[in-house]
């Protein structure tokens, strides 16, 4: 941990309007962090005791169900906050999903306390604060309705189109695709197979290849028709 300085505040503009008491609390409460990958940022059930501002990386968010199905609820990248701490801090409720570090982070990191006394004092944080958690929160919007009401053979079109590396496909399992759409392995794993057998994509042991991103896409547009 270290000083916080300006130079972070590139990552978050909207917070140089704070008052400039407000600015010297957060300088002074504040501290930069450097997670290395897989930290453990909060469990189920644990306090939460800080506010972070991810200046660098992604965090991962999901919750697991007592039957061992998990769902990425969301990922927290540079200049985000998280919804979830956000939720917490205001209620003083525990968490109750995990936060794992997907990559190494850097990230500033604020005090309950602090964080209380900026909300309180400062309109330009509430402005901030309540600002992300609304984004935060449509987006979480997105997510309930897909899983309630979406098809999987279109989500799963669109995630395969839209997270293709330079090689045009996925190094993932079957298990970590079901994680990320909320659903079962064995649909993803049918579902695969139909894509297979239609030439969409090409299947291998940790890798899935696409084969025909435009007919992906044009599946997974029928959802927006």
């Amino acid at each position: 941990m270290g000083p916080v300085r300006d130079d972070w505040l590139d990552v978050f503009p909207a917070l140089r309007a704070l008052e400039p008491g407000a600015l010297e609390l957060l300088r002074d409460q504040g501290a930069r962090v450097a997670l290395p990958r897989g930290t453990v940022l909060f469990r189920i059930g644990s306090l939460c005791r800080n506010f972070l501002l991810l200046l660098d990386g992604s965090v991962r968010v999901q919750m697991t169900a007592e039957t061992g199905r998990e769902i990425v609820l969301y990922r927290v990248g540079r200049g985000e906050t998280c919804i979830l701490t956000t939720a917490c801090l205001m209620t003083r409720a525990d968490y109750n999903a995990d936060g794992v570090a997907e990559t190494d982070l850097d990230a500033v990191a604020l005090g309950a306390g602090a964080f209380h006394e900026l909300l309180a004092r400062s309109a330009a944080f509430r402005d901030f604060v309540f600002a992300s958690f609304g984004n935060r929160l449509l987006g979480m919007m997105t997510l309930v309705e897909e899983v309630a009401f979406g098809r999987i053979d279109l989500r799963l079109a669109r995630f395969l189109v839209d997270h293709r590396d330079g090689r045009g496909g996925l190094d993932t399992t079957h298990q970590a695709l079901a994680v990320e759409l909320g659903t079962a392995r064995e649909v993803v794993s049918r579902q695969l197979k139909e894509f297979e057998r239609r030439g969409l994509v090409a299947l291998s042991r940790g890798r899935v290849a696409v084969r025909d991103a435009d007919a992906l896409l044009a599946l997974s547009d029928e959802g927006a028709m």
